[in-house]
C-alpha cells in the first residue's frame, strides 16, 4: 500500500474563513456601489461637457449644467441663487439603484426642460434653421461604457484583496 505523506489542512481552513468573509461582504452592496461609481463618473463627464449659455446682456447661465445634480428644473434654477449641490459624487451616492434580474440600473437625468433640445438639436425660433445638438450625454455615456470593464475589474480586485489579504 502506498504512503501519501502528511497533509496540512490549516491553509485550507484559512482559505475557508476568507471565503466566508468575502460572502459577508455582500455582492449586492458591491454591485450597488459599482453602479453609483459609474454614475458619478458619467455625471462628472457630462457636467464638464454641458455648455453654459452666454446672453446678450453679458450674463451667463448654467441652469442646464446644474440640472445634472438637481431633482427638478426649479432646483436647478434656484441653486445658482441659493447655492446647493455637492458635486457629482455626492449626488450619485444619493441616487437609487434598481435591480432588474441580474442587472443594476441607475437613472441619470437632467430635469431642465430644454435639456433634450441642447442634447439632440432643435429648430431655430423662426423655424428657418437648425441648431446642432451638443450630445454631451451621448458622448459621455459612450466614454464611461468603454471604461466600465476596467473600472469594475479594479473595484473587484480591491474587494478580493481585502478579503484574501485582510487589508
Amino acid at each position: 500500500m502506498a504512503r501519501w505523506g502528511k497533509v496540512d489542512f490549516r491553509q485550507l481552513k484559512r482559505m475557508q474563513k476568507k471565503m466566508e468573509q468575502l460572502e459577508k461582504a455582500s455582492f449586492e452592496k458591491f454591485c450597488e456601489d459599482a453602479a453609483k461609481e459609474l454614475a458619478a463618473r458619467l455625471l462628472a463627464k457630462v457636467i464638464k461637457r454641458t455648455p453654459v449659455g452666454v446672453y446678450e446682456d453679458g450674463t451667463t447661465g448654467g441652469t442646464l449644467r446644474r440640472g445634472w445634480t438637481a431633482n427638478s428644473n426649479r432646483e436647478a434654477e434656484l441653486s445658482a441663487t441659493f447655492g446647493g449641490g455637492g458635486g457629482a459624487k455626492k449626488f450619485a451616492d444619493s441616487m437609487t439603484v434598481k435591480k432588474y434580474g441580474p442587472y443594476y440600473e441607475v437613472e441619470v437625468i437632467n430635469p431642465v426642460e430644454y435639456a433634450s433640445y441642447v442634447e439632440y438639436g432643435h429648430r431655430t425660433r423662426n423655424h428657418q434653421g437648425w441648431v446642432n445638438g451638443r450630445f454631451m450625454m451621448t458622448i459621455s455615456a459612450d466614454e464611461v461604457e468603454r471604461a466600465a470593464p476596467a473600472i469594475l475589474e479594479g473595484k473587484l480586485t480591491r474587494l478580493l484583496k481585502e478579503a484574501f489579504d485582510g487589508n
